[in-house]
């Protein structure tokens, strides 16, 4: 006799309970919802559908994988951010809510949606920064560089899919050094893991995230100076810069932003209310300290 949805979900509930995963009837709808290609609605709306044998094939291979600790969105090798879908690779990052703090700085500091401004995007990854930007200024442009080149290549295709190829291009490169001035606004989602800590992130992260996205050295600001020398030619005065952080990096980055003539505008913090993101301007000025977060 075939499963149904309702018997499906049941005992996907109580295989990741067993496993110890929070929530697991919420990760259980997810996951049937994924190997059924259906919404979580249409899920709750038909509990009494059997499943076909390649649905139930589907499902156990899903739920193998995420007892093993992968994300669902590696193996769909898909994942929203902002609103939109993007397309993953063994070369990308896996993209999450805390990344939107950077969109989220840099949309509020230009008011003007009708203007074409130049973005760039250091360390690309998915694109998803830089796409999510344009998504948000209909006449801007951008560059997104990544070391890796199959990175660069997904953001290219993710840049197609979305509608975005005539305006973002995309290069492989290290950080902001083969580019000459004329950017607006210069984003970044660096690499800022401590390399003794990578061991200790989840496996969810470690195992599935490309190292090179996640190891910031030594004390994990190793990206942070690369990048900082080259921030005044590329922007004009007043200029911005946002990047992601690690928490409890704040003081340090705006520290080596302050270094090299930037003015730290300010920071912007995540759902958890630790400071996520650092916003500069190419010009001189500014808080030295994690005294404001916006």
């Amino acid at each position: 006799m075939r499963r149904t949805v309702a018997s499906a979900l049941a005992a996907g509930a109580a295989a990741l309970a067993a496993a110890g995963f929070e929530e697991p009837h919420r990760q259980a709808r997810r996951l049937l919802a994924a190997a059924l290609d259906l919404s979580s609605a249409q899920v709750f709306a038909h509990p009494e559908r059997p499943l076909a044998a390649a649905e139930e094939a589907q499902l156990a291979e899903i739920l193998r994988r995420t007892l093993d600790r992968e994300p669902l969105s590696r193996i769909v090798g898909r994942r929203e951010f902002w609103g939109l879908e993007f397309l993953l690779s063994a070369d990308t990052l896996d993209p999450r809510p805390d990344s939107e703090t950077v969109v989220a700085a840099i949309a509020a500091r230009l008011p003007d949606r009708a203007r074409p401004y130049r973005f760039l995007d250091l360390g690309t990854g998915s694109g998803c920064l830089l796409l999510a930007l344009l998504s948000e200024f209909p006449r801007a442009s951008g560059i997104g560089v990544d070391i890796a080149r199959g990175a660069a290549l997904t953001a290219r295709h993710n840049a197609e899919r979305l509608g975005f190829g005539g305006r973002a291009h995309f290069t492989v490169g290290d950080w902001a050094t083969a580019f000459a001035t004329g950017f607006d606004a210069i984003i970044a989602n660096p690499p800022y893991i401590a390399t003794r800590a990578i061991a200790e992130l989840p496996r969810e992260v470690r195992a599935h995230d490309p190292r090179r996205a996640l190891d910031g050295g030594a004390d994990g600001l190793a990206a942070y100076r690369a990048i900082a020398p080259d921030l005044p030619r590329l922007l004009p005065p007043g200029g911005i810069f946002a990047t992601e952080l690690g928490a409890g990096q704040a003081d340090a980055v705006a520290a080596i932003l302050l270094r090299h003539g930037l003015g730290v505008d300010g920071f912007a913090p995540d759902l958890a209310g630790i400071a996520r993101c650092v916003v500069a301007r190419a010009s001189t000025g500014g808080i030295a300290g994690p005294a404001r977060l916006r």
